[in-house]
């Protein structure tokens, strides 16, 4: 049995824990920040030391087990993750929020469970991963640049499809397209995405050029 004075200890330091990976989400401005975090492993580190007596009242009068309710922390989380991933135009958004989400459970049920180290350990590792990323991913893939372009063209079918396809395999990102009518048989297409070097934008905008069918111009904004 945990006492109270455990307890208290163990749900304060799972807000402690889970309040340092929602300072760094809640710092970049994600759709899940420092409120978010703490209560999500404060709940399953409540959730779990709750388990853990409840078992220890009736052990050896039931075949009860104290991982059930633990074992539904984890997978109920799914539903306030998914709801943290948002898809915009072509992109998806919000993963690693939701994966952080489902971690800082994971933190709390091992805090509510007493294993101070694991979460310890694992709330610094998360919180390393979350700093260090965007770092070597700039190293490694160069800086990003988003583009926004303004493509006039006659009206075929499939013209963006043909302008997505083309992008995505340039390793472009779109996050906002769609196609207006503007006169008989023209349409405007603005189309905003991200691109992975900077110096990739004029060679961009000149293959377009070919591959937009019925081109009239481009226009960067």
């Amino acid at each position: 049995m945990i006492s109270d004075a455990e307890v208290v200890l163990r749900l304060l330091v799972s807000v402690l824990l889970g309040g340092m990976v929602g300072f760094e989400r809640q710092h970049r401005r994600k759709s899940a920040g420092l409120g978010t975090y703490m209560l999500v492993c404060l709940g399953s580190c409540l959730v779990t030391t709750l388990s853990i007596n409840l078992y220890a009242g009736v052990q050896g009068l039931t075949n009860a087990d104290p991982a059930r309710l633990a074992a539904q922390v984890v997978s109920g989380i799914g539903f306030l993750g998914a709801g943290a991933i948002l898809k915009e135009g072509f992109t998806i958004r919000g993963l690693t929020t939701a994966a952080g989400l489902w971690v800082s459970a994971c933190v709390g049920i091992a805090v509510g469970a007493g294993a101070m180290v694991g979460a310890i350990t694992t709330t610094g590792l998360v919180v390393l991963i979350l700093v260090v990323k965007p770092r070597v991913e700039k190293m490694l893939f160069g800086s990003p640049a988003t583009m926004s372009l303004i493509i006039h063209a006659e009206e075929r079918p499939g013209q963006i499809g043909l302008i997505g396809s083309y992008l995505g395999k340039r390793g472009c990102a779109i996050t906002d397209i769609h196609i207006e009518t503007i006169g008989p048989g023209l349409v405007e297409i603005p189309i905003t995405f991200t691109v992975p070097d900077k110096d990739m934008q004029a060679g961009i905008v000149a293959d377009l050029s070919k591959v937009v069918e019925g081109l009239i111009s481009i226009t960067k904004e």
